[in-house]
């Protein structure tokens, strides 16, 4: 059975770990399907895989931007705490978890094809780093509660929920994700997806008849930061250097200069200019990587639809929805990191002491990624106002709900270490709960976790999804009379 686990091991970690081969297998296969020749089938495999790692790519220059940043923010306030990290916690539990790990992310992605064909939710998860990092979240989970008498129900009951969670997700946040792209043709697979919903729904909330960050109007002298590129560098520089300005200030220098690795405070400030503008130029690749992506997966995945998995939609990262409102991407991250740093001090000043919750700091990666996204889900069904108060409410979830699951990893063994974003967290909350009350309870709870989000997530894609439910349709058709009443009047 040795080779079993290798191979399995090896397409666990080595195919479905990597997004990029993934995506092209699967662009492959939908060429495939399609009856196109070989080379087309190679060439949309290659094109589409080369598109999410160059996605991966401005994804690896924005975490190198905003890491520095990160720390200096923690040098200059004093906080200590937690950073909710998905890459340094799935580690941690890979080197007692790693192998079982493998058959959970297997199975489970054979569960969710199953899902996919033989329910009304089509929904085909490709975010192969967060298949991954759900399955050890799962795989630590169960294996503790379960213990070594019922182990064995560790990987089918796994597979079971890591399948589930990925096609319940992308059916929930998809009337919002439909407003956004305009149409059905993709979905989110993304962990931090209660974050979107929340988001999408306080924007139709609160944005009355607050306009799409898109249109903001700048003055002539400043028509130059309707170029979001340029406005995302420029903004980035503020925020860095009035923080360096701050840690010049408050911080002896010998300590300062070493978070940017610079000699003098001139070097140091320049260093900062110089990540602001690395941040923008990230961003700028992330946007040219996921138009790449959706310019080859997108037809080829027809191929899937029709043969396959019949109506199925590419679950696919969040970056995804970046292109579709780039401004409110930045106010959306901004928004979701003064939400984290409110409710860290909710956290210390009232919940830590009565609740015995950790701080948890906020980490500038996730809060960029997720409160980007729920910028664009909270602009989409209400302006400028829901991607400012989407941010804030994505920032909050993924305060409050990495330290919730801290309090169960503290009882698992896994303490000052967490998963950052949303749906980690009430996930690897519920389940790990129903384990207090012994293993059969907890598989029991686990289970009924698993058929009800199946049930509640089939109704809605039925009664809400299949029925075109547009968010915010009123305010959109309330927008629309004003500007067809302003054509009139300037007609005249």
């Amino acid at each position: 059975m040795d080779w079993f686990v290798a191979v399995l091991d090896f397409i666990g970690q080595q195919i479905l770990n990597v997004p990029a081969y993934l995506i092209g297998i699967i662009t492959a296969i939908g060429l495939i399907a399609l009856r196109r020749n070989v080379g087309q089938v190679i060439g949309g495999g290659l094109k589409a895989a080369l598109g999410f790692m160059i996605l991966g790519a401005g994804a690896g220059v924005v975490v190198a931007a905003l890491t520095p940043l990160g720390d200096l923010v923690l040098a200059v306030t004093g906080a200590r705490g937690v950073i909710p990290t998905n890459e340094v916690i799935t580690a941690i539990a890979a080197e007692e978890y790693g192998a079982v790990g493998a058959y959970v992310l297997t199975l489970g992605f054979l569960v969710m094809l199953v899902l996919a064909r033989f329910t009304p939710l089509r929904y085909i998860f490709l975010t192969g780093h967060h298949m991954v990092f759900m399955s050890i979240l799962l795989t630590v989970v169960l294996s503790v509660g379960l213990g070594p008498t019922a182990g064995w129900l560790v990987v089918p009951l796994g597979a079971i929920l890591l399948g589930v969670i990925m096609v319940v997700m992308p059916a929930f946040s998809q009337p919002w994700t439909r407003k956004i792209t305009g149409d059905d043709s993709i979905a989110i697979g993304h962990f931090g997806t209660l974050g979107y919903i929340a988001a999408g729904a306080s924007g139709q909330a609160v944005g009355g008849r607050s306009r799409s960050t898109e249109e903001i109007k700048f003055p002539q002298g400043l028509r130059f930061l309707r170029d979001s590129m340029v406005a995302t560098a420029l903004s980035m520089v503020l925020i860095y250097w009035v923080f360096a300005i701050w840690g010049l200030i408050a911080l002896p220098h010998e300590e300062l200069f070493a978070i940017f690795g610079s000699a003098d405070a001139g070097d140091f400030i320049m260093d900062a200019f110089a990540l602001a503008l690395q941040f923008g130029v990230g961003v700028a690749i992330i946007l040219y990587g996921v138009r790449t992506v959706l310019g080859e997966l997108v037809p080829a995945f027809q191929g899937i639809a029709e043969k396959i998995v019949p109506g199925a939609k590419p679950a696919l990262d969040i970056p995804m929805v970046f292109p579709f409102a780039a401004n409110a991407v930045l106010i959306g991250f901004i928004c979701s990191f003064i939400g984290g740093l409110v409710t860290l001090g909710i956290i210390a000043i009232w919940l830590a002491p009565a609740f015995g919750l950790a701080l948890i700091l906020p980490g500038m990666v996730p809060h960029f990624f997720t409160g980007g996204g729920a910028g664009v889900y909270g602009n989409a069904t209400g302006g400028r106002r829901g991607a400012a108060v989407g941010g804030f409410v994505n920032g909050v979830l993924i305060t409050i709900l990495p330290a919730l699951l801290l309090l169960v990893f503290g009882e698992l063994g896994f303490e000052n270490s967490t998963f950052g974003d949303a749906d980690f967290g009430w996930f690897g909350t519920l389940i790990g709960t129903g384990f207090m009350g012994g293993p059969v309870v907890g598989a029991i709870v686990a289970l009924g976790i698993a058929v009800v989000l199946v049930i509640a997530a089939s109704i809605f894609q039925r009664k809400v999804v299949d029925t075109g439910w547009i968010p915010g349709a009123k305010r959109d058709a309330r927008l629309a009379e004003e500007d067809a009443a302003k054509a009139n009047a300037d007609s005249k």
